[in-house]
């Protein structure tokens, strides 16, 4: 790799370590070509990314960046999963990670807090985004169906007394 190339991929991974919310790194030493295929389908499909870099140029991509610390986790053959939405790359990583074992998590970062394995998988038990987007729509949107259950209850209430006063005429 010539000299402007490593320089290009340290602009890159300086851009990805300083605009994601949160960085997951992992070992993928004896994925295959498929496997690794799978990884990268499975994280496009939640909104993230994987890039495969030398941890000699990851390091100094991360000089002076948010989660600078990180740099204790790139050793060996390392994989970054990375997205704008924190959860996203975690969850897909820990998901991936327990159907393959060749995929071992080893840390990451959000932010300025690096985090170790535990840290990674307590936030992919997180919900992301969406799932958080829907639970407040649906808090929001809780008190106007109630409130229209409780206005149209009595109505409801008094049209089956009504029909049950009927039905004992009838009878």
């Amino acid at each position: 790799m010539e000299r402007a190339q490593k320089a290009q991929v340290v602009e890159e991974l300086g851009h990805i370590f300083s605009d994601s919310g949160a960085i997951v790194v992992c070992h993928y030493k004896g994925l295959s070509v498929a496997e690794m295929t799978d990884l990268r389908a499975q994280m496009r499909e939640a909104g993230a990314s994987v890039r495969v870099a030398k941890n000699r140029l990851a390091k100094i991509a991360l000089e002076g960046k948010p989660g600078e610390g990180m740099t204790k986790f790139l050793t060996g053959p390392t994989v970054l999963a990375y997205s704008e939405d924190p959860v996203a790359p975690a969850k897909v990583a820990e998901k991936f990670a327990k159907e393959n074992d060749k995929l071992v998590i080893l840390g990451g970062a959000m932010g300025e807090e690096v985090m170790d394995e535990k840290g990674v998988k307590a936030l992919a038990a997180m919900p992301s985004r969406e799932e958080m987007l829907a639970s407040i729509a649906a808090m929001l949107g809780a008190p106007a169906s109630n409130l229209a259950s409780a206005i149209g209850a009595p109505a409801s209430n008094i049209a089956g007394i009504l029909s049950t006063l009927e039905e004992r005429e009838a009878a």
